[in-house]
């Protein structure tokens, strides 16, 4: 019985251990920054509206 909770116990430590190393062995300093809101990153210059040819032409 106790070799059973021995392993289900190692198998849960090395699932935690695999985890974190996924996680944030790479990061200098752990987490990423979170990227600012979506309207500081709009550009305050609206984007060109397209010409239309207000008179069909004729292609025959």
């Amino acid at each position: 019985m106790y070799l059973l909770l021995l392993e289900a116990f190692g198998a849960m430590v090395l699932l935690i251990l695999i985890v974190w190393w996924t996680m944030f062995s790479g990061r200098e300093k752990g987490e990423l920054k979170a990227d600012p809101p979506e309207e500081e990153k709009i550009v305050a210059e609206p984007k060109p509206e397209p010409k239309v040819n207000p008179e069909p032409t004729d292609r025959t």
